[in-house]
């Protein structure tokens, strides 16, 4: 049973934006000097049983190239995100934008940001 310490902590996170929680894993990882990471034991277990497709993908921001300006107002867009948050997305490249999309998602983003001049990863 967690303390109450810990059940108020939990409590004030559910309470953060998706780029306040981004912003939180940053700087706890800079701070304790740790990374998060997955256990990779599942997948292992999966790849045993036969290679299944893969269905989520990450899109990452690799840089913004040129023109910051008009990746900004793209993240801005298809994020949902303010003018300061996409901003900070876009400054904080290489990052990831959107994750556990569908191959469909990922192509889209993928399309609109080199468009605005971008490099996007798809992982």
């Amino acid at each position: 049973m967690a303390s109450e310490k810990i059940t108020k902590f939990v409590e004030d996170i559910k309470t953060l934006s998706v780029l306040e929680l981004s912003e939180l894993v940053d700087a706890i990882q800079e701070e304790f000097g740790v990374t998060a990471m997955v256990a990779a034991a599942p997948a292992a277990g999966a790849a045993a049983g036969g290679e299944a497709a893969k269905t989520e993908f990450d899109v990452i921001l690799a840089s913004f190239g040129d023109a910051k300006m008009a990746v900004i107002k793209v993240a801005k867009e298809v994020l949902g995100l303010g003018l300061k948050e996409a901003k900070e997305v876009v400054e904080a490249a290489p990052k990831a934008i959107k994750e556990g999309v569908s191959e469909a998602e990922a192509n889209e983003l993928k399309e609109k940001f080199e468009a605005a001049g971008a490099t996007i990863e798809i992982k």
